[in-house]
């Protein structure tokens, strides 16, 4: 797939699951490593552990302030400067999985019941007055979140009925109606996972055998294949070049655009 990007290059591995992956303006790459608790950090080549004892930390991004936000098994937090760590939402979640940072100040996250329990999984918005609250129902299962390149679209993959729907955003940060952008069913085993956007409006989902990329108008352009399969990627310095976390391994993904700057 050279017309997309060229193919994966292993940077680091050893891991038991990998997430989250982002890209820091300082220059190093932050992902979760779910089953051990951690938030690593590689930088330069060197692999460091940033936070032990994550609370079951996933999806993580930034906010304009470079402060880190994560996804937790049971809250959305931000890390201070100073390494506190601030709560920003927490009463009736289920397992936040994945979020991103909105140029207004706000944040969407994707929120998971359990399987086989009584809650709904949800998409919610936590606005620039710290205020939660839904955003949608209308996925089975919302997994990754990702803004359009003007940040007047929220892009959600659902898992569960394995799909990419798109909501448009109105003024107030408010949700409308999703509609299928994009179907990701396939014989291979894999479900949509993270995605992200870049400047041209193309969509870039980990999903079943790699990274799929869909043009603005969902129409599937081609599928770069990873060695694992893929749960979440995020584009590296500068808004350039990709990151797939795929299971034990991180990857980098040499490509030809530039991805939708959130931070």
């Amino acid at each position: 797939m050279q017309a997309l990007g060229s193919d994966p290059e292993k940077i680091v591995g050893g891991f038991a699951f990998t997430e989250g992956p982002v890209f820091s303006r300082r220059g190093y790459l932050l992902f979760s490593d779910i089953p051990p608790n951690r938030i690593m950090k590689w930088e330069k080549g060197k692999l460091t552990v940033l936070r032990e004892n994550s609370n079951g930390a996933n999806g993580l991004t930034f906010d304009h302030q470079g402060r880190l936000l994560a996804c937790e098994k049971d809250r959305v937090t931000r890390t201070e400067k100073d390494g506190k760590i601030t709560t920003l939402a927490e009463k009736g979640l289920n397992v936040p999985n994945d979020l991103v940072y909105s140029i207004d100040g706000s944040i969407y996250f994707s929120d998971l019941a359990p399987r086989g329990a009584s809650g709904k999984s949800l998409v919610y918005q936590i606005t620039r007055k710290g205020e939660l609250r839904v955003a949608s129902g209308d996925c089975d299962r919302p997994n990754g979140v990702a803004l359009s390149p003007n940040q007047q679209k929220l892009y959600v993959a659902d898992s569960g009925a394995r799909n990419v729907r798109v909501f448009d955003i109105a003024g107030d940060g408010t949700l409308g109606k999703g509609r299928i952008f994009a179907d990701l069913k396939s014989d291979q085993p894999g479900n949509p996972d993270g995605l992200k956007t870049d400047e041209s409006g193309n969509v870039w989902v980990a999903a079943a055998g790699g990274i799929w990329i869909f043009n603005p108008k969902g129409e599937h352009t081609g599928t770069i294949k990873t060695p694992e399969p893929p749960s979440n990627c995020n584009w590296g310095e500068g808004f350039r070049n990709l990151y797939v976390t795929a299971r034990t391994s991180v990857y980098k993904i040499q490509t030809k655009t530039n991805g939708t700057r959130t931070f």
